[in-house]
């Protein structure tokens, strides 16, 4: 039978992966106290960095389904709840590692699917969700404004069109097609 506290910190491990959207697992080894507090702040508020128990936290993932990390609960393990937008906290883990050696991406998971520490780094290198929507609402705004200027020409192009065959008409331009009524009359 599992130790009570044990069984607590599997069950608060489970919730942390199950109020997660994601989840980056990291070996902390050579870091000091003073370099992983730096790394939690530079989270932010969009992460929660847990050093954990391999075992517990592989149990705990197990009860969610995520079953493709087992490999990666070796060594010194800490995981780096994600709350927010993924792409940032993937961008502040790698900058992070950039600067610090000592911290190792081992993978992770987003959405329910396991990524490699080489797709973490390719997320980093994704832009943030804000400006990738801002990006989409430009491109949106400029296809309505293409839009909105072909519907305008339209209808001035057949104003311009009906004119030019008005004055043609009023000027007995060689070629007018007489009208209906006088060619009914002559025959």
């Amino acid at each position: 039978m599992a130790r009570p506290d044990k069984a607590a910190a599997v069950a608060e491990i489970t919730e942390l992966f199950r109020g997660s959207n994601a989840a980056v697992l990291t070996e902390y080894r050579g870091l000091t106290v003073k370099q992983v507090k730096t790394l939690r702040r530079s989270l932010g508020e969009n992460a929660q960095y847990a050093v954990v128990k391999n075992t517990l936290t592989k149990i705990a993932a197990n009860e969610v389904g995520i079953t493709e990390l087992d490999d990666l609960f070796a060594g010194p393990t800490a995981v780096a709840f994600v709350t927010g937008d993924p792409v940032e906290s993937a961008k502040a883990l790698r900058d992070f590692a950039k600067e610090n050696p000592a911290l190792v991406i081992k993978g992770g998971v987003l959405d329910g699917k396991a990524l490699s520490a080489d797709e973490i780094k390719k997320l980093a290198d994704l832009e943030s969700r804000e400006v990738l929507l801002a990006k989409l609402a430009g491109a949106m705004k400029g296809k309505q404004s293409q839009a909105a200027a072909l519907f305008q020409a339209l209808p001035s192009k057949l104003v311009r069109t009906v004119e030019a065959l008005r004055e043609k008409v009023e000027q007995g331009g060689a070629g007018t097609p007489a009208p209906a009524a006088e060619e009914t009359a002559a025959e």
